[in-house]
């Protein structure tokens, strides 16, 4: 470094020589005058000299750089006319200004130059290809029954125009094998017959053995389509193996297994139903977890009711079929199982917190008082978590707060601060998280116990210790009546206990004219021997003026379809809007040509959806597409982000969808 400095010291700039010497010339001007021009012509001739020179040495530099540069160009030209791949030159307008042979051939035209980019390639986005250079990643694309890797580059011309240059790497070959490698891939279904000891007692002792055999055949012969391994481990129960390319032709003809096995008649009176798990992970390391991922997604579609297929993908749920009622279970086992169950959680916990869905109706509150009586009955103290009342539980709410239920109710904000791990949390009518009054409440114990009547949905409260998810029943009342009954025979209920129960039971069942079994009128008959009043249960459910005249017009602004479904968009922004539109659902379904209703409302900055039907069509499915749920008579959703045109319109797009399903079924 120092002797750079010094080299660079000694030997300046030549300017400054030049400089030094018009100086001394002027000097000299002074003492001599010859000298003094004579000098000065010595330095014009030196000044001229530097010029020239430079400026030569300029050119020689130019013209030495200008033949490296072409030589660099015809080494470019030939590796590009020589590249093993196609390559094709695009100006980023989208005109093709260069390819080579390669390219041509896989495209199979002849003179591309001047043709526009999306003329020759419409699946291909120019705006793709900019986040592709962006991302400095290829993307695939389909050409002429061939798969190519496409790597981008963008260069500049000598016009100083942006170019993008497309290097097609073939990559047919390693596509097959993959394709073949997850079409290969073993998958796991276990298949469970829903109803079968109903249908073996339905059925008369000759033709039993008859109806074990057909089962079997059917169920055999659509697994040698699939051409899958099959193996019965139970009564009732099969397993199936089978590769993955048959999951999507299974998908295709929609599981129609189940309408084979539905339709299958011999001596029984009622229809045999399937249910189907399905489970596969792209992340899954072992066939291990693709059998658990099956298993969870077989609990599923018997959570539902049964008589449906249902494939777990990672985080995915698909659901087909389901468009028959669930089979009620005759046999009680089950109930008194799961109420002993209940029994010993309630009795290690030190306090009991029951949570029910945001705005509660009569069903949610009417359990939730039921659960409150066996706590007590167990010496715990018990608190419903309840925020606020609305319209649907207004009658019932005042009514226990005058005798005496004033402190049964605690705040959300309440119940997160009194919550400890050894508290339990009962969740009843509801099994989605998104839908509680709280949901960070169940984020406060892992001691949670879900009691609910719906059909299973996503959203699933996955931590709960006890499950009791009965979809067949007409109520969680009356899971909650079966649960007290069984715990133990001394429990009292008090009247308006009783009587909240029975009115969540009258409710759901549309006064026991829907989803009504024999085990409905069981439980309304034990809470009619504990002192339900028939004529407190109607006052509860009374509706008053306001509510009675909107739901009048919503039946005269109901729109209905040729597919016999009524659809009614009402105009209503007070606080009883929900109940409204329930209630309104209901009754649309009274009017003749009437198979399917659904009321819609705006509320704050929701679209409310009630849907209802007679059984023959599934409004589960249909809002279940629009994010919502239910059963298959009875079912909501809420979607945000849309007015309520919109709503309606994708309420239509959702009906289409599930009616070109049933086609396809």
């Amino acid at each position: 470094m120092k002797s750079h400095k010094f080299k660079k010291f000694i030997m300046p700039n030549q300017d400054i020589y030049l400089w030094i010497i018009g100086i001394l010339a002027v000097i000299m001007f002074k003492y001599n005058i010859i000298i003094s021009i004579v000098t000065a012509l010595f330095l014009v001739f030196l000044i001229y000299y530097k010029t020239v020179s430079t400026s030569r040495s300029k050119e020689n530099w130019k013209e030495m750089i200008e033949n490296l540069a072409l030589d660099i160009d015809a080494a470019t030209q030939n590796i590009l006319l020589d590249l093993p791949f196609p390559l094709l030159i695009v100006k980023n307008e989208g005109e093709i200004v260069w390819y080579n042979a390669h390219f041509s051939s896989i495209c199979k035209v002849e003179n591309l130059i001047s043709m526009k980019f999306p003329d020759l390639l419409p699946n291909i986005d120019l705006k793709k290809i900019k986040e592709g250079l962006e991302n400095k990643k290829p993307i695939s694309y389909a050409l002429e029954g061939k798969t190519y890797k496409v790597f981008l580059n963008a260069v500049e011309n000598i016009n100083n125009e942006d170019i993008t240059m497309l290097y097609w790497l073939d990559i047919t070959e390693q596509e097959e094998v993959k394709q073949n490698y997850i079409n290969q891939k073993p998958l796991m279904a276990y298949i469970q017959i829903d109803n079968f000891d109903e249908i073996l007692q339905d059925a008369s002792e000759s033709y039993r053995p008859l109806i074990s055999a057909i089962i079997d055949r059917k169920i055999n012969s659509w697994a040698n389509e699939m051409n899958a391994f099959l193996k019965k481990y139970d009564t009732d129960k099969y397993l199936m193996v089978f590769e993955k390319k048959h999951l999507y032709l299974m998908e295709e003809k929609r599981f129609h297994v189940l309408d084979i096995i539905r339709e299958t008649q011999s001596g029984n009176n009622m229809p045999i139903t399937l249910s189907i798990g399905i489970g596969h992970s792209r992340q899954a390391t072992s066939f291990l977890e693709n059998q658990k991922l099956s298993k969870s997604a077989l609990d599923i579609a018997l959570a539902r009711g049964g008589d449906q297929a249902v494939i777990k993908k990672d985080e995915k749920i698909s659901y087909y079929g389901g468009k028959s009622q669930a089979v009620e279970k005759r046999t009680k086992v089950k109930a008194r199982v799961k109420a002993h169950g209940i029994k010993d959680l309630i009795q290690n916990a030190d306090k009991v917190y029951i949570v029910g869905h945001e705005v509660p109706d009569i069903d949610c509150l009417g359990a939730a008082l039921g659960i409150y009586r066996c706590s007590r009955f167990l010496e715990k103290d018990a608190y419903i978590v309840l925020n606020k009342s609305n319209p649907s539980i207004d009658v019932l709410y005042d009514s226990l707060i005058d005798e005496g239920y004033k402190d049964l109710f605690v705040t959300s904000e309440y119940a997160n601060k009194n919550i400890t791990s050894e508290s339990l949390v009962i969740v009843v009518d509801v099994h989605r998280k998104s839908l509680l009054e709280d949901e960070s409440i169940l984020e406060k114990t892992d001691k949670i116990i879900v009691v609910d009547h719906h059909r299973r949905g996503a959203d699933f409260i996955e931590n709960a210790i006890l499950i009791y998810l009965e979809p067949y029943a007409s109520s969680t009342c009356e899971l909650v009546t079966e649960i007290v009954e069984y715990m133990d025979d001394d429990i009292k209920l008090e009247e308006i206990e009783a009587s909240a129960l029975l009115a969540g039971i009258y409710m759901d069942t549309k006064d026991f004219s829907f989803r009504t079994g024999v085990r409905t009128f069981e439980a309304a008959s034990y809470l009619k021997r504990k002192g339900a009043d028939i004529n407190r249960c109607k006052f509860l459910l009374k509706d008053d003026k306001d509510v009675f005249v909107a739901k009048i017009e919503a039946i005269k602004a109901a729109e209905i379809t040729k597919d016999n479904m009524a659809i009614s968009v009402i105009q209503n922004s007070t606080d009883k809007v929900k109940l409204i539109v329930a209630q309104a659902a209901d009754e649309l379904l009274n009017l003749q040509g009437v198979d399917a209703s659904f009321v819609m409302a705006q509320d704050q900055n929701e679209v409310i959806i009630s849907g209802r039907s007679l059984g023959d069509v599934s409004v589960q499915l249909i809002l279940e597409k629009l994010g919502g749920g239910g059963h298959l008579s009875i079912a909501g959703a809420q979607l945000s982000d849309v007015n309520i045109m919109e709503a309606k319109e994708l309420l239509k797009k959702a009906i289409k969808e599930y009616k070109e399903e049933g086609v396809n079924t």
